[in-house]
């Protein structure tokens, strides 16, 4: 007899991006040459300075359990950025920090959201979104937006999609998986409709740092007052300085909404692993030459790829402006036979790429959009000019 699994977690979709990374290392395992383009993780290693704090701190004997919110000095250390950054003004008591960002979101909605709840959630969107809220008994109200207008959500499709039941808009910008930004002005705009309706703003912006071409980062609490008391920003130190496995997100929230999510987490992980707060507090505190760096890397390939993008007849994207994403628009590649396989949705689009091409890439359909295919360029020019010829090849 087999154990019974909640409905609730019946009902979850396993991560596509997770999924078609695996399928990936399955032809590398095989010894297949394969140009994976699935993960949205820097290839970079982690600067030697935040390895070098970590083997200090095991060293130290910094082994042990920490405050459950997070060692006291890392959460002052993100006040601080903040506030250098973006004028923002939070007391260290307001940072909860976490096993990742993802963990911070699932801390964010847990205690924020009631069964019944609706989370408006701007499509395309980042895989994990809609299933999170999925697990506290909320719903994930799913807004399409257009490629013309950059996947930007606009004033007036929120306001329509507010109901009596809406408690939270849930932004990413720079973009998951678009690659697109919102200007001030546009967040602005989404910001008159959040205080008129009272609504909450969850805010992921895990690639504030990675930003392209002189366009201006807007922390969304900055651009009207009063949203600092209606918002949870959510960070971390994954993408910014190459630290995916070190696991270290933040929330940063009203006084009350930070109080529970520690409380929460002392429940849920007691706390964030100590070595790897001590190696963020290095990050935060330590030069940033190297962010500059793998900035300019990434540049240079989001130029490239984009421009291959372009010339490439029936593909498309829009302008990316942030994080290391194109989401490409294969409808024209869609309704037709690729060798004697029919080939009528984005899933089967991405694993015929994967089998006959070796290139591993994720479907639109998991973003909650369909007709595209998300591609990662972190990873080297070398990879991405080879996958690109093949992606080529395989729509001609």
């Amino acid at each position: 007899m087999s154990l019974s699994i909640s409905r609730i977690v019946q009902a979850l979709e396993p991560s596509a991006t997770i999924a078609m990374a695996t399928k990936a290392k399955e032809l590398k395992a095989r010894g297949e040459t394969v140009y994976d383009l699935s993960l949205g993780e820097p290839d970079f290693d982690t600067p030697l300075h935040i390895r070098q704090a970590a083997l200090e701190a095991m060293e130290a004997g910094h082994t042990h359990y920490t405050q459950s919110g997070g060692l006291p000095e890392l959460r002052k250390a993100i006040v601080e950025a903040y506030q250098a950054t973006h004028g923002l003004v939070y007391a260290p008591t307001q940072v909860v920090v976490s096993n990742g960002a993802k963990h911070s979101l699932h801390n964010v909605f847990t205690v924020l959201l009631n069964p019944g709840d609706e989370v408006i959630i701007p499509a395309p969107y980042w895989v994990s979104y809609a299933e999170l809220v999925k697990l506290t008994g909320a719903v994930p109200v799913i807004v399409q937006t257009r490629q013309e207008d950059d996947f930007r959500l606009t004033p007036e499709a929120l306001r329509a999609a507010i109901t009596a039941k809406t408690k939270v808009l849930l932004l990413c910008s720079p973009s998951n998986p678009t690659g697109t930004m919102y200007s001030p002005d546009d967040l602005g705009a989404l910001a008159d409709v959040v205080l008129e309706k009272k609504l909450t703003v969850v805010a992921d912006e895990i690639y504030e740092r990675l930003v392209y071409g002189g366009s201006r980062f807007a922390s969304f609490p900055t651009v009207r007052p009063g949203l600092q008391d209606r918002c949870v920003v959510v960070n971390g130190v994954s993408k910014t300085y190459a630290m995916t496995g070190w696991r270290i997100g933040w929330a940063m929230a009203p006084a009350n909404v930070a109080k529970a999510m520690d409380d929460l987490q002392s429940q849920e992980t007691s706390c964030p692993c100590s070595v790897s707060q001590y190696a963020s507090l290095a990050a935060l505190k330590g030069p940033q030459e190297c962010v500059a760096e793998m900035l300019s890397a990434f540049a240079k390939r989001r130029d490239f790829v984009q421009q291959r993008i372009s010339d490439i007849p029936g593909l498309s994207c829009a302008n990316m402006t942030g994080a290391f994403y194109a989401f490409i628009n294969i409808s024209e590649h869609l309704g037709r036979k690729y060798g004697n396989r029919q080939i009528d949705t984005s899933t089967e689009w991405c694993l015929e790429l994967l089998a006959q091409q070796k290139v591993g890439m994720v479907m639109g359909s998991a973003f909650g959009t369909e007709g595209y295919a998300r591609a990662s360029f972190a990873t080297s020019m070398a990879n991405l000019e080879a996958a690109f010829d093949r992606i080529e090849a395989f729509v001609k």
